[in-house]
This record gives C-alpha cells, sequence and structure tokens, in this order.
C-alpha cells in the first residue's frame, strides 16, 4: 500500500508540474502579445512628446530626450489657422460620431432581431450575404456609395458622412449571434399575451441584449470618429477632425511632431470608450458563438 501511495503521489507532482509549466507558458505568450499590442500606442505617445529633431535621429530611441508639449501647441495652432473655428471641427465629429453610433444600433438591433427570430423565405441567404459581406472592405462599393449619394444630392451635407455608416454587417452579425441565444419560448410567451414584434424586440429582447449592445457601440464609435470621406465632402464648414487633422499632418516633416500629436489627440476617445466598456466586450465575444 506505502509504494501504490507513493506511486500516486509522484504522478500527482508530475501532473501538477506539467499543469505549472504550462501556465507559465500561456502567461508568457500572453505577455509578448500584449507587448507587441501596446507598443505601438507607447510609440506614437513617445514620438508626440519628442522634438522634430528627435523624430529622425537613427537609430531611433524608445524614449524622448527633451520632452516637450511644442507639438500638441503647433497642432491646436495650425487647425486656429483655418477660416473654419477649431470648435466647428469638434462638433462635427461629435454630431457624426453619435448620430452613426445611435443608428447603427437602432437598425442593427432591428434588422438582427427579424434575422435571429423571425422565420421567412430567404432568410437564411440574407445572412449568408451579411457573413461573406464581413469579409470586404467599404472602399469596395464606395463607388457606387459616391453614385446613389449623387443622385440624393447628399454630396456636401451631414448625411454624405451618416449614412453610409448607418449600415454594419458586423454589427447586424453580433447582434444577430447575440439575440439567437434567447429562447423561443420567451418570444411565444410574448405573442400569446398579445405582444407585437416591434414590443417584443425593444421591451423585451433588446433591454437584455447589454454585452453586445456595448460591444456595438465600441464599434460603431470607433468607425464613425475616424470617418474622413474628404471625397464627398468639400465644403470646410462640415468636415470633421480626422480630415483636417490628415491634411495638417501632410504637410511635409517639418510637421511630422503634428502629425504624430494629432494621432495621440484623435486616438484618447476611442480608448476611453473602450476601457468603459472592456467587460462587457470579453462577455460578448465568449458567448457569440454559443447556440442554444
Amino acid at each position: 500500500m506505502a509504494n501504490t501511495d507513493v506511486a500516486k503521489l509522484r504522478a500527482s507532482n508530475r501532473q501538477a508540474g506539467r499543469k505549472v509549466g504550462g501556465s507559465i507558458g500561456i502567461f508568457m505568450l500572453l505577455a509578448l502579445l500584449g507587448l507587441f499590442m501596446v507598443l505601438p500606442i507607447y510609440l506614437t505617445a513617445v514620438m508626440s512628446v519628442k522634438p522634430v529633431e528627435e523624430l529622425f535621429v537613427f537609430p531611433p530611441k524608445l524614449y524622448a530626450v527633451r520632452p516637450t508639449l511644442d507639438n500638441f501647441r503647433d497642432m491646436f495652432r495650425v487647425l486656429h489657422q483655418n477660416r473654419v473655428p477649431f470648435s466647428r471641427y469638434v462638433f462635427n465629429s461629435i454630431f457624426v460620431t453619435v448620430s452613426v453610433t445611435l443608428l447603427q444600433c437602432f437598425f442593427s438591433s432591428m434588422a438582427a432581431f427579424v434575422l435571429a427570430k423571425c422565420k421567412f423565405p430567404g432568410s437564411r441567404l440574407i445572412n449568408g450575404v451579411i457573413v461573406i459581406s464581413l469579409l470586404y472592405q467599404s472602399s469596395v462599393i464606395y463607388i457606387m456609395q459616391y453614385i446613389v449619394m449623387a443622385k440624393l444630392h447628399m454630396i456636401d451635407t451631414y448625411m454624405a458622412l451618416i449614412f453610409p455608416a448607418v449600415a454594419s454587417p458586423m454589427g447586424i452579425f453580433l447582434m444577430r449571434q447575440s439575440i439567437s441565444q434567447v429562447p423561443d419560448s420567451v418570444i411565444e410567451a410574448a405573442k400569446v399575451d398579445g405582444a407585437g414584434l416591434f414590443r417584443i424586440c425593444w421591451q423585451i429582447v433588446i433591454p437584455n441584449q447589454k454585452p453586445a449592445l456595448m460591444t456595438l457601440i465600441i464599434f460603431a464609435f470607433q468607425g464613425a470618429w475616424n470617418i474622413q470621406a474628404g471625397s464627398v465632402v468639400f465644403r470646410e464648414e462640415y468636415k470633421t477632425l480626422p480630415t483636417v487633422v490628415s491634411q495638417a499632418a501632410t504637410s511635409g516633416l517639418a510637421r511630422a511632431g503634428v502629425a504624430m500629436a494629432a494621432a495621440v489627440f484623435m486616438l484618447v476617445p476611442p480608448i476611453v470608450i473602450f476601457m468603459l466598456a472592456q467587460r462587457q466586450v470579453i462577455e460578448t465575444m465568449a458567448h457569440s458563438g454559443i447556440k442554444e
């Protein structure tokens, strides 16, 4: 008996050692991947506080020898030199971002509910088209979008920035995956009580989709905040911050510091939104592929 117990103890220790070794290996791999993800953000922040003469030093340094905020001052000075006030650009970006985020959540939620819980001819085909459309960039249909907007007289208006971004295959896909987890018995019980589809969608299903909605808000906000669309909006008073900042940053090597400062300035709002809702994103991604 004693020999048997010793053998079991040794086997248990070896198995525990393998588990600890595997955990350490996974931790090291995740730490390495995290470093690769954080490094570009760190370098952007460091480059934004470097003087112009330090930006072209070779070999490049991972820190600023003489950090300065002159790049940010130059960025705001350049933006204030335009004939349109800087506050107008901020308003345009906020208005477009909020409008796209709200409309995308609204239409994606309704479309996802219909595709997930309503049976009708062609539903599988539509779902397949949505999945396939995830493989393509929006630039594939850019010419068609421009023609449609020109026919509808939306060029040089806010609608040229908002409408093309409202329809989001990724948003519909995420919401459909989440809504498909709702038991059909809940839908049937609501129908028996006399509730219509619109009421079921907005009073029963959508209130229980907070993780998916938060994920969609993050993706929609990030996409809308970075909208430039300089080829559909030519009037200065309708341009957004990314468009104006990119114009100011592409004015030669002398404004390379301004470009780095602009990158940090544009990076802050999406990061803040993501940090406020990252737990909901993780929960949604963990359950997005689970079927009932």
